[in-house]
């Protein structure tokens, strides 16, 4: 059955910034170091690459929809309760009486190394039975942004035929966003990098990074590499780790790299996807910023910029928080720089918590952040609690 009255079903709520569809899950966290054996209690929160972007936008002042599925046990009702929380719409969340909320437990090591275990119990659950007939394609469509996920794509073979359906070329869909995410282990030996791929190349804005690229993909050769792989996104990021990020843009508005006509690269703000997008190749974008920064992206365009020292707590969630940054500066007109470092400063608020989900900065901390100029950008360090901090106190920044 669906969270609201079927009467309210094809209800679209006007002014929509962003729809984000994807599993989340309820993650239970350890109390303390150790392997999943040893550890004796867990603190219970929430996780879903969807979700953490849509909770993170929310959070940032935008309207945001959130589109899944949850079982009607307790977890369920936990977590869409907590995302609501954050004042995302839910309305559209369908609750399953036959199918459980997938649950995971994790240990507290980074995901990156072999003392890092996750246990997943999601093998059969509510958001796997999501297909075109299970979800309302209104309400999905309705936002001027619709952000997925390549881990919907591996969840069952009706998740994957409802984004293609979705990412499939239209003159009335939204503007898409696609993080790639692959995890080899959700799709074994199912094919995961060429449908990758394929979703990939019909989006509009496309987030992978560098590492995972090569993982899926066999590139190597730096971004510029990866952007020869997906020339059809109008805006494809490539993030380097704590390096930075690298964003090439094609098409109209390039100048705004560099400030001038703070909206005018914009994605959004050109428009609607338009059917030459989808079957045509476009260039890399010329390069922008200082040589030693693109030079230390190693990429042949695009425009680098680094990213602020963190004191890193735990990178589970850093890559949604700099998808949701990015996808805010966007929506809010920013120049290409600028949404860079909000992706940045969004992802950094998540490398400073346990948690998979963290509140980003406020609105006015960021902006004061995001203007800097390279030089005290550059020798910016973060640590926990920063986003906190009074943004006049020197320690949010270093001078």
């Amino acid at each position: 059955m669906k969270a609201t009255d079927p009467a309210d079903a094809a209800d679209v709520v006007a002014g929509v910034d962003v729809v984000a569809l994807g599993e989340s899950m309820v993650t239970f966290l350890p109390t303390r170091p150790g392997r999943l054996a040893d550890v004796p209690s867990f603190d219970r929160a929430i996780g879903g690459a969807e979700s953490n972007v849509a909770c993170a936008l929310a959070a940032a002042g935008h309207a945001v929809r959130w589109v899944s599925r949850a079982g009607t046990d307790g977890f369920g009702d936990h977590l869409v309760e907590t995302v609501a929380s954050y004042g995302v719409d839910v309305r559209h969340v369908e609750r399953d009486p036959e199918r459980p909320t997938g649950v995971y437990f994790r240990t507290a090591g980074d995901r990156a190394t072999d003392a890092h275990e996750v246990a997943y119990y999601r093998s059969g659950s509510a958001a796997s039975a999501m297909s075109a007939r299970t979800v309302d394609l209104a309400a999905v469509r309705a936002g001027r942004v619709l952000h997925l996920s390549g881990i919907t794509a591996a969840l069952s073979g009706g998740c994957l035929d409802l984004l293609r359906e979705l990412t499939a070329p239209a003159a009335d869909r939204p503007m898409l966003s696609f993080d790639v995410n692959y995890r080899r282990g959700l799709w074994g030996s199912g094919g995961g990098p060429e449908v990758l791929l394929e979703l990939a190349r019909r989006a509009d804005i496309v987030f992978v990074g560098e590492d995972e690229a090569e993982e899926a993909w066999g590139v190597t050769g730096g971004p510029g590499a990866v952007r020869a792989l997906l020339p059809e996104p109008r805006v494809l990021v490539v993030k380097q780790g704590a390096a930075g990020a690298v964003a090439f843009v094609s098409g109209e508005g390039e100048g705004a790299a560099e400030g001038e006509g703070a909206g005018a690269w914009s994605p959004v703000a050109a428009g609607g996807p338009a059917a030459d997008r989808h079957g045509s190749a476009r260039g890399p974008a010329p390069v922008r910023g200082t040589p030693a920064a693109a030079a230390s992206a190693s990429a042949s365009a695009g425009t680098f910029e680094p990213a602020p020292v963190v004191d890193v707590v735990a990178p589970v969630g850093a890559g949604d928080a700099f998808a949701a940054g990015f996808l805010s500066g966007i929506l809010r007109g920013l120049p290409l720089r600028r949404t860079l470092r909000l992706g940045h400063l969004f992802a950094a608020a998540a490398l400073t918590t346990s948690a998979d989900l963290a509140p980003p900065p406020a609105r006015d901390t960021a902006d004061r952040l995001t203007v800097l100029d390279t030089g005290r950008w550059e020798r910016l360090r973060l640590g926990p609690g920063w986003t906190e901090a009074d943004p006049a106190e020197e320690e949010v920044r270093t001078p």
